[in-house]
């Protein structure tokens, strides 16, 4: 289905393949630490399903839930990484904060398109 949110979207969610073209090169990293992986897993558990259906959902479960811990640690991260900058008494330019507002903005749109 073309409205279901896949591990890859939210991975390209604020990094320079999924923005606007002025926007590329922003170098910001995925948002999920391994893909590949999460989408192996994924598809092994539906595989699984005609044979063990109610284990597949409890794994199902799982992995949803260790995607999405992945993602608040990435934006926990990036939040320490800027609070800290404020809080140093640093400047964080604001080149950094259009790129961390954009990473947010396509990270919400991915959300909002699932």
């Amino acid at each position: 289905m073309t409205d279901q949110l896949t591990t890859e979207q939210i991975a390209r969610a604020g990094t320079a393949e999924s923005t606007a073209p002025e926007d590329a090169g922003d170098g910001a990293a995925p948002l999920l630490t391994d893909t590949a992986e999460f989408s192996r897993r994924w598809d092994e558990i539906q595989v699984t399903f005609v044979d063990e259906p109610r284990q597949s959902v409890e794994r199902a479960d799982a992995l949803v839930a260790e995607v999405i811990q992945d993602l608040a640690r990435t934006f926990a991260d990036e939040r320490k990484r800027l609070e800290q900058d404020w809080s140093g008494g640093g400047d964080v330019s604001t080149e950094t904060l259009r790129v961390a507002l954009q990473r947010y903005r396509d990270f919400f749109h991915v959300l909002l398109s699932s």
